[in-house]
């Protein structure tokens, strides 16, 4: 059975900084490319960030560019979402997801966790 377990949401004011971390198991994590999509009340679920196998490649969406890392241990099976700079608008339920292709579509992830809420005051 393959489960995502995402942690380190939470509350932060504007301009702060969370670390969200995203744990695998039952899949062969490596093989995997790992995604961070976020959903806002009212709106579509969207891609934030992706990183491929090795780490070779990895993609941002350009609201998040230069603020957000992404990062993974394939050791720990575990990818982490580091967010600075946080903006009101940064505020969704995120979610972590794996895919044996490379992607942005949400449609494509095979996995899915359950979410961490992150919230950003003004």
């Amino acid at each position: 059975q393959v489960r995502l377990v995402e942690s380190g949401g939470g509350l932060v004011q504007a301009g702060g900084s969370l670390r969200l971390s995203c744990a695998a198991s039952g899949l062969t994590f490596s093989t995997y490319t790992m995604g961070w999509f976020r959903q806002a009340p009212g709106k579509e679920r969207e891609f934030v960030a992706s990183i491929t196998t090795s780490s070779r490649y990895i993609y941002f969406a350009d609201s998040v560019k230069s603020r957000f890392t992404i990062s993974r241990d394939n050791a720990k099976n575990t990818v982490y979402l580091q967010m600075n700079s946080l903006k009101p608008e940064d505020t969704a339920v995120y979610y972590c997801a794996a895919d044996r292709t490379v992607g942005r579509n949400p449609t494509s992830y095979d996995y899915w966790g359950q979410g961490t809420q992150v919230t950003v005051s003004s």
